[in-house]
């Protein structure tokens, strides 16, 4: 009999969703502007391996078990996040290599903000998922 998913898993499975649809949409030309997704985003390969890879861990942690989710929540939360603050501070962050292939950038503050901002939210999301709400919702 297979046990039930609990609601961090469940939350696994809607990031890997969530990252899934972030590469596929990238491909649509309605979501594409100027080589910018949505608009807003340059998306490139690495970006999407990137992306790729984070939503592959989310469904793997997600299938195992709770804690393979906790762990992955809590570790690509902190990255996640402390690359947007990278970005935020350098213009470039660190998971796509960008800060070292390419250095510091400058962009003023609101583009700055704009652009890093998704990977600060979905990051610290992650961060409260793996260190506050698994404490709250252990698996039974």
């Amino acid at each position: 009999m297979k046990k039930k998913s609990s609601l961090i898993q469940n939350f696994a499975w809607i990031y890997a969703l969530v990252f899934f649809l972030v590469v596929l949409v990238g491909y649509i030309p309605l979501f594409n502007s100027n080589d910018l997704l949505f608009g807003l985003f340059a998306i490139d390969p690495i970006d999407d391996g990137l992306h790729l890879l984070s939503a592959l861990w989310a469904a793997l942690a997600a299938w195992h078990s709770f804690r393979q989710s906790v762990i992955y929540f809590k570790i690509f939360g902190i990255l996640y996040c402390l690359d947007g603050v990278m970005g935020i501070i350098f213009g470039n962050g660190y998971l796509d290599f960008a800060i070292f292939l390419h250095g510091i950038r400058a962009l003023d503050l609101g583009t700055k903000i704009a652009i890093n901002i998704p990977h600060i939210a979905i990051g610290g999301l992650a961060i409260i998922i793996g260190f506050v709400l698994s404490k709250k919702f252990k698996a039974k």
